[in-house]
This record gives structure tokens, sequence and C-alpha cells, in this order.
């Protein structure tokens, strides 16, 4: 079924019976309302943005739609029947795929493995040759040119290419096709050619008669893919219509943040002495100087991620943390490099500094407290108690307790690997200001990251092309167009 046009209104008894409703659904942890009776129908044929602040609601309404959280109030709808009761079992009969923000292949396993995980159906003889051409396909359509090996084990991949086997995953068929699929951040890892593969997918799947929900915090994908925007905040729903109805800056006043736009005050620190320094097997040597911000940009997967391990192993060698260490790093996959499960929010936070915290190797419980309730409100980490476990936060303010660990640290250097996936529009803001202010005062921040914007307020630019940089751009050099030129056709070094 072709989708509406965006500005369509049609009357009730006109509209198609919704794929997935939910009606007036209520959840609490504890004393905090997650979602205080949300109700949703999502059509057959419509691009849904959902967006809000972390913390909004956003993953507890998507854990209803999907199956995996009952609400303690509402019901469940779908093709005009209700279903009672309503897990995850059910979800998947009705064609309810999820891509969340947190990954969930098997590192150990192939990619053809997993496959068969996803669709349980895919036994018998020769399942893995039926799930090897399942797999590849759905891979061609939605980014050609991948290159992917699906018999390959998915350890071996990196994160853009983990989550591109996710999304395939989500929209293959295999007797049971797709008819609602949920992408959690979808493109926070992939570089801009790939995302627009994947949103140009999207855009035929809804024209097929699909449904999609796409929570993102790059509001342009939202505004440029959705045919209709939800806004949430503090567990319900604040606006809600078709997609013209709003510009970026009425979507974020909407999500309750009226930000000024903030664009970078850059500096010219080249004649300053370097204080990291990396020669590359090839291309331009890397340096960075006291209180410069400097950005490594590129297609995903071309060399950022691995410089930035250099040169923390470097120049931090031992595993004992140091008292004052020389560099401090904020992981971009947070669940595999950052975050540790089982530990609480404050323990997270608090891991890089405990030399500042400890008084004849003990910890000192107050001075832990004071500088978890410091960060805590500095960067607005949206939970009611910092002794709750690290997972019961949102991805977003996850992130928020990386990045508050590294600046609590006396470390004069701040690496960071995508640091922003998945945090919100307003925190985003705010933490931009904070870099800056903390390279004003002389601290180094090395950022690699895949969101142009924040490359626009680096004060130097290194973009990598198969492992090497291949262009360093600074002051009004440092632009998309510039950027990407570099990225597609290497310069002479």
């Amino acid at each position: 079924m072709p989708s509406l046009p965006a500005a369509a209104v049609l009357p009730a008894a006109a509209l198609p019976a919704a794929v997935l409703e939910v009606a007036n659904a209520a959840v609490r942890f504890g004393e905090v309302r997650a979602l205080d009776g949300v109700s949703l129908a999502i059509l057959p044929g419509e691009c849904i943005g959902l967006v809000g602040h972390n913390g909004a609601g956003k993953s507890t309404i998507v854990s209803v739609i999907n199956g995996g959280l009952t609400p303690h109030q509402g019901e469940i709808f779908s093709d005009g029947t209700r279903l009672a009761p309503y897990g995850i079992g059910v979800a998947r009969s009705r064609g309810v795929r999820c891509v969340f923000q947190e990954l969930s292949l098997c590192p150990n396993l192939s990619i053809i493995e997993n496959t068969r995980i996803m669709h349980r159906t895919l036994g018998g003889f020769g399942w893995r040759t039926r799930a090897a051409a399942i797999i590849a396909s759905s891979l061609d359509a939605i980014f050609p040119g991948h290159g992917i090996d699906v018999s390959g084990p998915v350890g071996a991949l990196s994160i853009a290419q983990r989550q591109m086997v996710e999304i395939a995953m989500a929209f293959s068929d295999a007797g049971q096709p797709p008819r609602l699929v949920i992408l959690d951040e979808p493109t926070s890892s992939l570089d801009a050619g790939l995302a627009a593969q994947l949103l140009a997918h999207v855009r035929r799947f809804v024209a097929s008669g699909g449904a999609v929900i796409l929570i993102s915090h790059m509001l342009n994908e939202i505004l440029e893919t959705a045919s209709r925007i939800v806004v949430m905040k503090d567990g319900k729903i604040v606006a809600e219509r078709a997609a013209g109805g709003f510009d970026h800056a009425g979507l974020v006043e909407a999500m309750g943040s009226a930000v000024p736009h903030q664009t970078a005050a850059r500096r010219n620190l080249a004649a300053t002495e370097p204080v990291l320094d990396l020669a590359l097997p090839k291309g331009q040597p890397f340096r960075a100087c006291k209180g410069e911000v400097v950005g490594l940009a590129g297609l995903g997967g071309h060399g950022q991620t691995r410089m930035l391990l250099a040169l923390f192993d470097h120049h931090s060698p031992q595993w004992w943390p140091r008292r004052d260490p020389a560099v401090t790093f904020v992981a971009g996959d947070r669940r595999e490099n950052g975050i540790f499960e089982l530990w609480s929010i404050l323990k997270n936070m608090t891991v890089a500094a405990l030399g500042d915290l400890s008084r004849r190797g003990l910890v000192q419980d107050a001075a832990e407290a004071a500088r978890g309730a410091e960060w805590k409100s500095r960067i607005e980490i949206r939970t009611p108690d910092m002794n709750n476990l690290i997972l019961s936060l949102s991805g977003g303010n996850q992130q928020k307790v990386l990045f508050a660990r590294a600046l609590s640290t006396r470390a004069p250097v701040v690496l960071m690997d995508d640091p922003m996936r998945g945090v919100d529009v307003g925190t985003k803001r705010e933490v931009y200001g904070m870099i800056r202010a903390e390279a004003e005062a002389g601290r180094t921040f090395v950022w690699y990251s895949t969101e142009m914007e924040e490359m626009q307020l680096c004060d130097r630019v290194y973009v990598f092309r198969e492992g090497a940089i291949v262009a360093e751009l600074t002051g009004e050099a440092i632009s998309e167009h510039n950027i990407l030129r570099a990225s597609f056709k290497a310069e002479a070094a």
C-alpha cells in the first residue's frame, strides 16, 4: 500500500487498521513514571519519527510495542484485534521487528548463524544455504556494495558493519515478512553514505505498505524521512502531527529545549608545541597541540578508531590507573568497551578517578558521592539515585556517564570515539560548550565523529581514507564539501 502524503487527512472510517496500537499504556519503575497514559497507533504505509530527550520514554514505549515489557496499564491491538496476553513471540508473529541502539548479535557466531537465531523457522537440511541467501539478499537491497562476507564471524566486523547486519536482519524475510520495523538510532555508527542508503530503503519499505518507527537524535533524518512525528517528554506524548508541520527549530522547541545554534570558535594553535604526535605507516603524520580540539573525519572504518586506540596505548601503557593520567578515553561502543554492567551509575562514573577519591587505599564514600552529584547535575543524568545499576539508564544517559567519567579525571588529553551516539540535541549542545570551555582552559581533545556538525566545532580536522590521513583541514577549510571530497579521493601526502 503506498504511503499517505504527509499532509493528507482522512476520516477515521477511511484509515486502515493499525499494524499495532498501544492504548493508554502506563509503566512505572519505582517512583519513576516511564510512561504515563501513552496511546500510539502505527498505520501501514507510514514512518513515525519518535523523538524526545534521553529518558523521555522512547525506549519504554518501544519495549511495550515489541513485547519485551508488559505495561502496568493499557491494551495492545493489531489489525483491530486486542492482543492479550502480548509478548515477544506474539509481536514477532505480527511482523514486529526491532533494531536496538545496543546491538544484540552474538560475536562468537557467524552472520549466517546469527540469522538462524533471528529466524527460528530456518531449520532442517540446508538451512545454512537458505540463511546465507536471505541475509545476503537483504544486505544487497539496503546497502549495495557493502562487501560483507556473510559466512564470516560477527566478532570480526566493525561496529558499523554490525549495525548494517542487524538492520538487514530486521528487514529480511524468511517466510514471515516484517510489517513494522523499529529502528532505534540506526545511523549512529554509519557514515553519511551508508545512512543515506538506509533511509532510502526505509522510504521504499514504507511506500510498499510497511511501517517504520524511526528514533534518532539527528533531527534532519527525522524531518526528511518521517511522514508523522511524535514528540515525547517525561513519559508522555506532548506533540504529534505530520512531519510537514515541523521544522528543525520547532521540533527542538517541542522537545522542550530551545537551544541556540552554536558555532565553533576556532583557534589556530598549530605553532604551539604538540602534546600528542603519531607517525602513521602511510599518509600524513598526526599531531595535536595543547588546548586544541582535533577532529578525525572520513568514512567509517578507515582507521580513526585504530589511531585513537594507538594513542591511548602509547600514552597509557600500564593497566594500573595513574593518579595523573596522560590521557583518558570515551568509548563509542559503550556496551563492549565502556560500561561495567553489574556496577552502579556512581561506580561507573568514578572508576577512572579513584586516585582523587581515595585515602590510604580506601575509597572515601562522601567524596565519591559528592563527585557523582556534581556531574549528575552538570551533565543532567536522568536518574533518581546514582546507586541504581548503570543498565537502568537509557542509552544516551549511559553515554553521559562515560563522558562524565573522562572529564572528571585530571588527564590533559581526552580521546573520544564518537561519544555523542544516541545523545539528545539539547545535551549535545551543552557538552559541546563544555568541550570548548575545557579546551580554552588548556585541555586537548581528539574527537572521532560520524556527525558532520561535530567536525565543524573542531580547530583542526584530519580526514582518513584506507587507514591513512589524506587531508588536514583548518579554519574555514573545515567544511562538509572538503571532508567528503578528501574522503572519496585521497590527496597526495
